[in-house]
């Protein structure tokens, strides 16, 4: 197993306190970093229905296609009578839906009558559909189902110390991934060229390191779509003072590690220099105000605070939680570093700050993946920041590295070269 026993009881543990909490007798997962989490199943299996049916009291039962049953038999620490695989006439039907099946199972194995109540399902999850929404309702009208809000998620928020163990491996992943990302990027060369790098060392690994699938492509918004976030590669050549984003992921054992830099492939123009100092001045902000005990709002209010003496304002999240993850997202789907989270920091919770302004026609983005401490801040990476040459000239990068301290200490008037202006994120 990937942890200890000891380790899977005690988030089993965590998760049935919080489903007493919230009045729940059951608990249906289908969020696929969710089974992950809880029994270490892992397999590309789902875009099909499955889910992992959690009772109050007593065994855990995954519910998988009957193709997919050995991938829990080979990866999971289920026992093989806790795994009940679905016929394979049930996949992808107008008429019958595997949830039906799956009703039927859980009857014989009496888990619906001690249940009769009400039983919290995963509503936000990516492979939750309404269909099989609809086929639980009709299939077990026992039930009074209600969204469970992203419960599991929330117990994953504060990592134990083997999961950072594992983040940290990932983070030397992520920082070999962005290097082969600064190595590649030319004037001349394709933007598929710099994704197929990047996607290399993603799978390969570091040393003795191996790589996981990430579960969000290499983002690489360049020129000016520079002003546009999660965009992606194309077929288009770099051309000479193109500034080119990055965002990607490392990943290692399913944990994951996101890291944003900006590049050029010349020389930045002053918006984006400006910019740049802007940005990351208040990350470092954002990052010193990091401690265990203090409010999510106040990491927010630090970096507004810091971005309205540059004149600028910005009204997307700036970072969200991390940890496991797959398609098509890398975030826990919990807290967001915004001024509406009151929710208080503690040791071991994971983020990745995300420090992206997208003006009009240019945009810069520096992100940092960290762990909050018992008074402070531990960055999983060390890249440094700023509007980074390829050419191989240190001449555009204009700010500290990670591990250089900004002050704290109120600036004093800044003599912009844009306009005061608001920058969001889609």
């Amino acid at each position: 197993m990937l942890f200890t026993a000891e380790e899977y009881e005690a988030r089993l543990a965590r998760v049935r306190a919080r489903m007493a909490d919230q009045g729940l007798r059951a608990l249906i997962v289908t969020d696929p970093a969710n089974i992950y989490y809880l029994t270490a199943y892992n397999a590309w299996s789902f875009y099909t229905p499955q889910m992992l049916f959690v009772p109050y009291q007593g065994d855990m039962v995954f519910f998988a296609r009957e193709m997919d049953a050995n991938g829990a038999f080979r990866t999971s620490w289920l026992p093989e009578s806790c795994i009940e695989p679905y016929p394979e006439a049930y996949v992808h039907r107008a008429d019958i839906h595997p949830f039906d099946w799956i009703a039927q199972r859980l009857r014989r194995r009496k888990l619906i009558a001690p249940t009769t109540g009400v039983v919290g399902l995963e509503m936000d999850s990516n492979f939750f559909t309404a269909k099989s929404y609809r086929a639980l309702v009709n299939a077990v009208p026992e039930w009074t189902l209600v969204d469970s809000f992203e419960l599991v998620n929330w117990v994953r928020a504060v990592k134990s110390e083997a999961e950072i163990v594992l983040m940290r491996k990932a983070a030397t992943i992520t920082t070999a991934a962005m290097e082969a990302a600064r190595e590649t990027i030319a004037v001349g060369v394709i933007q598929a060229e710099v994704a197929s790098a990047i996607s290399a060392v993603q799978f390969r690994g570091a040393g003795e390191l191996a790589g996981d699938y990430p579960a969000i492509v290499p983002m690489m918004p360049t020129g000016e779509a520079a002003d546009t976030p999660h965009l992606t590669w194309s077929g288009q050549r770099f051309e000479r003072d193109q500034i080119v984003i990055i965002e990607l992921g490392g990943v290692y054992k399913r944990y994951h590690v996101p890291l944003a830099r900006t590049f050029t492939t010349g020389a930045a123009s002053e918006n984006v220099r400006y910019l740049a100092e802007a940005v990351d001045t208040s990350l470092q902000a954002m990052i010193e105000t990091i401690a265990s005990g203090v409010a999510v709002s106040e990491l927010a209010q630090a970096w507004n605070r810091s971005l309205f003496t540059f004149g600028l304002t910005k009204e997307s999240r700036l970072g969200y939680s991390i940890g496991v993850g797959y398609p098509p997202d890398w975030g826990e789907r919990t807290i967001s570093i915004r001024t509406e989270d009151e929710t208080v920091l503690e040791p071991n919770m994971t983020f990745h700050l995300i420090a992206g302004m997208w003006m009009d026609g240019y945009g810069y983005e520096c992100s940092e993946p960290v762990r909050v401490t018992a008074d402070g801040v531990e960055l999983f990476t060390d890249l440094p920041r700023g509007v980074t040459s390829t050419l191989g000239s240190s001449a555009d990068s204009g700010s500290n590295p990670g591990t250089s301290p900004v002050s704290n200490s109120s600036p004093g008037p800044v003599s912009s070269p844009i306009a005061p202006i608001t920058a969001e994120s889609a």
